[in-house]
């Protein structure tokens, strides 16, 4: 099994919100981007609340997040996982949050992109923080994998990433 790596954060000193995914899957990772997969419901919501779906090129999706004060990166830095399912995933190393905060002190929300992003920072990087200053909120996944709710139901709980920008 191999060891696989997420990307470096998207974020400039603008961002107020963070998004927290796990790690990237397969095809984000072949493709160097994050929610590369098609399945993925993330940029046909991120489309719905901020105008950056997934017609336009990936630099500009990540330009139009970041003119709204949205922040992309990933709980875990390194792990093993065979596949791309969360529940797959084994050996974790958090991203570095206490220098990302640092670097980054206007974010005031963190959203976990599901279930496993949130028990993953919880786990490693909750710990190590030495100034809890952030609201945090889990967010329905954004997975093929989560098929239980509709997209537009997908849609209206991340309003809330929406909400906190006052946009």
């Amino acid at each position: 099994m191999s060891r696989v790596e997420s990307f470096p954060p998207i974020a400039s000193q603008k961002s107020k919100a963070l998004i927290l995914g796990s790690m990237p899957g397969p095809e984000s990772l072949r493709a160097e981007q994050y929610y590369a997969n098609q399945q993925n419901a993330f940029w046909r919501i991120m489309g719905e609340l901020f105008k950056a779906g997934p017609s336009l090129p990936y630099e500009e999706r990540l330009a139009r997040l970041l003119s709204v004060g949205v922040a992309l990166w990933d709980s875990l830095q390194a792990c093993v996982r065979p596949g791309g399912l969360d529940a797959a995933i084994t050996d974790e190393v958090a991203s570095d949050f206490a220098g990302f905060f640092k670097k980054h002190p206007n974010i005031t929300h963190v959203f976990f992109n599901g279930k496993k992003a949130e028990n993953a920072f919880r786990r490693h990087a909750l710990p190590l923080l030495t100034e809890d200053r952030h609201i945090f909120q889990r967010l329905p996944s954004t997975s093929p994998a989560n098929a239980r709710m509709t997209l537009d139901a997908k849609v209206q709980a991340w309003r809330a990433v929406k909400n906190i920008l006052k946009l």
